[in-house]
């Protein structure tokens, strides 16, 4: 018989599609009423699945309706997305989800996540680009040459500089552009693929749990709460220090075994086809790296800076990104003088290369499709809210970190979990004694440690971009990922009694 080889990201996800397509067979259907603001007519709407009832945009209302949040941060645009209004839970008739409904999410979920597949693709596109300049070969080779002997920094300095993209605005989507480009580096250092895919995704999660000052998450959250987002600030960036110190120790100590002995690395079966994949062969050493191809490096930096400030400070977001992509392959072939032909095969031919990833997200995205048509989220999110009564503090604390692991399966988006779950959670801090700034912190903790693992948040897609399997970075990540559980658990305990 022949070896049986665990799933592809694709047959995973569909795997779980259809699971939560029975789970709407059993799941009680229900929702809560939403409140959104209506800037045209400055007011508020209270939208159920029968009528959409327009209220005056006061904290009055507010008030009546049980939302502790100041009527501004409606205003002014902060919360930007419906919010779900305390106890107006109502079980619905039934809507469970049949066969057409599951062979059709994955269609809604590439159509829904149409902004990201685009990123993915444009960006696929512009490696393509570069790989056809030879700049990458050229950069990769200096770069080899100029850390030899001093590796060990680029584990410390891509883990360090990711997290803090995620800390500070949630770099998290935007990372998938930096694979392409950082694999063959740590390639060339000597390192598996796991090392680079690691130093990544690792950063990236980490700084996303220990969001700071990131709008998407931590502010977003706090103002759902209806607190101010400075509130519990210290705590949350002692966690960032302390998991980014557990986690470039892990890495560091996979990736000096591997350097030692290339046949301990978990992926030592895939060497040479991820070697080949990336392109890194023994001509890379003879590329020199001249004028016209450093300053198609540094154009390609500059879109990279371009977007990051775009994103934190200019109120950018996908079709800002992509075009800033699109923009920078374009100025790269008119400075590496690529004819049009060249250019647009190069650009398609990396494009395509990116495909199965769009797939694997939009897949992801129709898991949460079905169940917004099963009319089973706020099932759960209602079931999830009265657990936690009567609890001591240490232990809400922690029943809560894991609460929201569990419903990050399910909506796998930061914001969306925000404005959906505090309005409904918040107050449970009132009723144990503990400050609403827990809430938020376990929100961020939960999400961001099941994002480590998360099969319909971004690992997968971005595991697909480096051709490596689930079950092996399972095997590499479940030790950190223990570790990094039972620490927040000291830690979140330690903070309500202090």
């Amino acid at each position: 018989m022949k070896k049986l080889k665990f799933p592809t990201a694709q047959t995973i996800l569909l795997i779980i599609a259809a699971l939560v397509t029975l789970l709407t067979w059993f799941v009680p259907a229900g929702k809560y009423d939403s409140l959104t603001y209506n800037s045209a007519t400055n007011s508020l709407n209270k939208i159920s699945l029968e009528s959409i009832t327009s209220l005056p945009a006061t904290q009055e209302t507010l008030d009546n309706l049980l939302i502790k949040i100041p009527i501004e941060k409606f205003t002014n645009g902060d919360i930007y997305k419906p919010i779900s209004i305390p106890n107006t839970y109502k079980k619905l008739e039934a809507k469970p989800q049949g066969f057409a409904a599951f062979v059709q999410s994955p269609i809604k979920g590439i159509i829904a996540a149409a902004d990201i597949i685009f990123l993915v693709l444009i960006i696929g596109g512009l490696i393509g680009i570069m790989n056809l300049t030879g700049a990458f070969d050229a950069g990769i080779s200096w770069l080899a040459k100029t850390l030899k002997g001093r590796e060990f920094i680029l584990i410390i300095l891509v883990t360090s500089l990711v997290a803090l993209g995620g800390t500070t605005f949630g770099l998290a989507e935007e990372t998938m552009a930096f694979y392409p480009i950082l694999i063959p580096v740590f390639l060339a250092a000597k390192y598996d693929a796991m090392v680079g895919l690691a130093s990544i995704f690792i950063g990236s999660s980490l700084g996303s749990m220990c969001s700071t000052v990131n709008p998407f998450s931590t502010i977003i959250a706090s103002d759902a709460a209806g607190i101010n987002w400075t509130t519990g600030l210290n705590g949350r960036f002692i966690m960032l220090i302390i998991i980014l110190i557990i986690c470039i120790l892990y890495i560091l100590r996979y990736a000096k075994r591997v350097k030692v002995d290339p046949s301990k690395s978990i992926i030592f079966d895939q060497k040479e086809a991820i070697e080949s994949m990336f392109k890194l062969t023994s001509s890379n050493n003879s590329i020199k790296l001249t004028n016209r191809l450093r300053f198609i490096l540094l154009i390609f930096t500059a879109s990279f800076i371009v977007m990051i400030v775009g994103v934190s400070m200019l109120d950018w977001w996908f079709v800002e990104m992509t075009a800033t992509f699109l923009a920078g392959a374009i100025v790269i072939g008119i400075v590496g003088k690529i004819n049009e032909y060249d250019f647009v095969e190069a650009f398609s031919k990396g494009a395509g290369e990116l495909l199965s990833v769009a797939f694997i997200i939009g897949i992801a995205r129709g898991v949460s499709v079905i169940m917004d048509d099963g009319l089973i989220s706020d099932t759960m999110l209602f079931h999830a809210s009265t657990i936690t009564e009567g609890m001591n503090k240490g232990v809400f604390a922690n029943a809560m970190l894991y609460i929201y692991g569990g419903l990050s399966f399910f909506i796998p988006s930061s914001s969306g979990m925000a404005v959906l779950t505090m309005p409904i959670m918040s107050p449970l801090a009132d009723t144990v004694g503990v400050g609403r700034e827990i809430i938020v912190n376990t929100y961020q903790y939960g999400m961001g440690l099941f994002f480590f693992i998360n099969p319909t948040g971004l690992i997968l897609a971005s595991l697909a971009i480096v051709k490596i399997g689930f079950n092996k970075w399972l095997k590499f990540i479940l030790p950190l990922f223990i570790i990094l559980l039972l620490t927040t658990m000291v830690l979140l305990t330690i903070s309500v009694y202090l």
